[in-house]
């Protein structure tokens, strides 16, 4: 294996939103750095069940809406 192919891996401090902090280790930034974070698990809604919820919402409703059963019927069947 090369050497230093791998970047640094130090210690940061990550803000949430609503003002917690840990520590953890990363390759963001340098030593001591702050990620200050505007969505998390506490604020976004595919994790906390709002309305905007990828998988109720989703592509496959709007497909189903848009082309029904396009091809599927029993239209043109040989019996």
């Amino acid at each position: 294996m090369k050497a230093d192919t791998h970047p640094d891996y130090h210690e940061i401090t990550v803000v949430m939103t609503d003002g917690t902090e840990f520590t953890t280790r990363s390759t963001y930034g340098k030593p001591g750095d702050v990620m200050k974070l505007d969505i998390d698990p506490l604020n976004h809604p595919a994790w906390t069940g709002g309305t905007a919820r990828v998988v109720e919402r989703g592509q496959l409703s709007k497909f189903n809406n848009r082309f029904g059963a396009f091809g599927l019927g029993d239209e043109g069947k040989e019996e």
